[in-house]
């Protein structure tokens, strides 16, 4: 089980992103002032996308952009152009917005390359980041889908049961297509881990991930269980239940 749990319930979706927001500039300044940096993972969807609207619209010096590294924590097997690009929507949400400083993006280089490749370079990038081998990613943000997976560890495909790759190549024969995404082993590795879960379409998925059924096979956020603290950011269409 994760060292600590916390869940945060907010009225609405609007709400909880502002919520969000406000815990992550608070992680990010007790990581620049206790390691120098703070390296944040994203996660794509609509309900992190508002989040980083709100970020942009900070006054100007809220955090240290120029301490902050942008990790991601899954991508499509699209350019960093593509509309399904999970970077392309933090770079418009949030990146395109900013002035002055920026953080540095490192997004998964999907597109110019096979998910295979890109995934190695990816991996290869965080090594470099690491410390005597060891990354300890300060935030990861991540979602739910409506099946129970999280980045893009879905239900019953390969990536679920990796524990010696930071990053793979998984695919995901529902959708017809691959995906990178981080595993299991680095998102648990991390100092704060944080699901942003919104709507009533989420209630099922949450019911499994919660209940007494342990399949993460099936529903694959319940391996989600970080050596750090685990937070749940809730809306109350989705904790109604």
């Amino acid at each position: 089980m994760p060292a600590e749990i916390e869940t945060i319930v907010l009225p609405d979706s609007e709400s909880m992103a502002m919520r969000a927001r406000d815990w992550l500039v608070e992680r990010c300044h007790q990581a620049i002032a206790s390691r120098g940096r703070c390296m944040v993972a994203l996660s794509g969807g609509s309900t992190p996308k508002r989040l980083y609207e709100l970020l942009a619209e900070l006054p100007e010096k809220s955090i240290d952009w120029s301490k902050v590294v942008l990790l991601w924590g899954d991508e499509r097997d699209v350019g960093e152009d593509h509309p399904d690009s999970n970077f392309r929507m933090v770079r418009v949400a949030l990146l395109d917005r900013l002035d002055g400083v920026r953080p540095q993006a490192l997004p998964i280089p999907c597109g110019k390359q096979s998910a295979s490749q890109a995934a190695d370079a990816y991996e290869a990038t965080l090594k470099a980041l690491a410390i005597d081998g060891d990354l300890k990613i300060d935030i990861v943000f991540l979602g739910l889908g409506d099946d129970a997976h999280t980045a893009s560890l879905f239900p019953e495909t390969s990536a679920i049961s990796v524990k010696d790759r930071w990053v793979v190549a998984n695919e995901v024969p529902k959708l017809k297509t691959t995906r990178v995404t981080l595993t299991e082993p680095i998102i648990n590795n991390a100092h704060h881990v944080a699901f942003l879960v919104c709507g009533a379409n989420k209630r099922w998925a949450l019911d499994k991930i919660h209940g007494s059924e342990r399949n993460p096979n099936l529903y694959p956020s319940q391996l989600i269980q970080p050596a750090g603290k685990l937070w749940w950011f809730l809306d109350q269409a989705a904790a109604d239940r």
